[in-house]
């Protein structure tokens, strides 16, 4: 017997009712979903924007001095709220201020160097390249086999001579920032250092920055005896000083041969690529900078300043000019936020241009505390070399520094060793190994997953 209609017509309404309700359970499902990813895009992107903006024209001091929070760093610097900087017509720079366009620097290497390759690393993965992917593209950072001739590159993080280091070193002398470190910068080819003061007698402070630096000419002179053969002058207390003080800055350099990149007369000499023949290898050096306090700190056609990468376009030239000059290119640039130890996407997109318009190695500076290094299309991009000779804060992790080792073929192909070091009041320390082994797993662990760093510092892509 079939079952009466009136049942069969229930049963039918049931059945519609339950699809109605799963349709509009899903509906409603899909919805909340494209609500949630909509507003992740729009707080991400928003994000994104603001570590993307340019400093403001006129505020001051967007990005405060390293450990602005503590008492200690506040006695190291020079504060002056009271001081109003007056307004000085653009000095001309004097004949030493103004090296070359390219300015060739050559050295007679010491015989200690050490010229053997790094062991040779496999090929690579090619993976997304996002902030915690795989390594864009085949390509793998490091040595090949039979790699050749190298030259052996040294990178060492922030250097001040102002306030507390200042007056330390006035009682020591100069040359005890370096006494630890048993001539390791003068058994390599080049050594550069980011230098954080403004070197100067005179000067006028920056008005409205809570900190400002000054340093003594001497101090130049122990810096270069230790071995120290190029700084980077694109930094946010360039002109702590004044244009004057930069100014000041170059002319002394200058009288003591050291080269400099960064910062200049005006902004053709503050782009301009210095050049350096070591083993037959012709290295390019350039530096920028992405914090500055405000934009009349950006070098210009007939004003002294800073080479910036706000906007970006300037620098790539530079960077791909060089390349055509050049067997090694190396960018050293000032980015990233204050005592955050993850590098963000700002700085992975700017590093990867980098290398994308020509740079062989990429180092950064400027957050105080070591950071991540990144294998990107075979080369490398280390994100913060942390401080160097510098004051102590009550953040320890600014404590913690390393010489970033490189060692370079003709080709632009380099390996990557660190040397973990205590960084204390006005001199670097070499750590003791298990201090040195901690600190060296930190910075895998701060890399995202794409490289190891074996005991001895060396760093691979992970998983060759």
């Amino acid at each position: 017997m079939y079952p009466p209609r009136s049942r069969t017509r229930q049963n039918n309404k049931r059945s519609t009712k339950r699809r109605r309700r799963r349709v509009w359970a899903w509906t409603n499902v899909s919805l909340l979903l494209l609500m949630t990813a909509m507003l992740t895009y729009y707080f991400i992107g928003d994000h994104d924007k603001e570590n993307a903006a340019p400093p403001p024209p006129s505020e001051a001091v967007v990005s405060p001095s390293p450990d602005a929070v503590t008492p200690e760093l506040e006695a190291t610097a020079t504060v002056t709220p009271e001081v109003t900087a007056s307004a000085e017509p653009t000095p001309e720079p004097s004949p030493e201020a103004s090296p070359a366009q390219e300015n060739i620097a050559e050295a007679t290497p010491s015989p200690e160097a050490s010229r053997a390759p790094e062991t040779a690393i496999g090929s690579g993965d090619d993976g997304d390249g996002g902030a915690g992917g795989q390594n864009t593209g085949d390509a793998v950072s490091g040595l090949p086999e039979n790699a050749g001739d190298t030259v052996t590159l040294n990178f060492a993080g922030d250097v001040i001579f102002a306030g507390k280091v200042g007056e330390l070193l006035q009682k020591k002398g100069y040359d005890y920032s370096y006494s630890a470190l048993n001539g390791m910068f003068k058994k390599d080819d080049l050594t550069v250092v980011n230098l954080e003061t403004p070197i100067t007698t005179g000067g006028v402070s920056a008005e409205n920055k809570q900190f400002v630096f000054k340093g003594a000419p001497e101090a130049l002179d122990a810096l270069k005896s230790a071995g120290v053969d190029a700084v980077n002058l694109a930094n946010n207390h360039t002109l702590d000083q004044g244009e004057q003080g930069l100014l000041d800055t170059l002319s002394n350099l200058s009288k003591r041969g050291i080269p400099y990149v960064g910062a200049g007369a005006d902004s053709k000499e503050a782009y301009t690529t210095q050049y350096f023949e070591r083993q037959g290898i012709r290295i390019a050096l350039l530096g920028f900078t992405r914090v500055i306090p405000h934009t009349d700190w950006i070098a210009g056609a007939k004003k002294p300043g800073v080479a910036s990468v706000y906007d970006s376009r300037e620098g790539l030239k530079a960077i791909a000019a060089a390349k055509k000059k050049a067997d090694l290119v190396v960018v050293v640039v000032h980015w990233g936020k204050e005592r955050v130890e993850q590098y963000d996407a700002t700085q992975q997109e700017l590093g990867r241009s980098f290398i994308d318009a020509g740079a062989d190695l990429v180092m950064g500076g400027h957050p105080h505390v070591l950071q991540g290094i990144e294998p990107y299309k075979g080369k490398w991009i280390a994100y913060s070399t942390g401080n160097f000779i510098f004051t102590r804060s009550k953040v320890p992790a600014t404590w913690e520094t390393a010489v970033f080792q490189a060692q370079c073929t003709v080709k632009g192909e380099c390996s990557l060793k660190l040397s973990p070091m205590d960084a204390e009041l006005g001199q670097p320390v070499p750590m003791n190994d298990v201090d040195g082994q901690l600190l060296l797993n930190k910075v895998q662990s701060l890399s995202s997953g794409l490289v190891t760093i074996r005991n001895d510092g060396t760093v691979v892509q992970a998983g060759k």
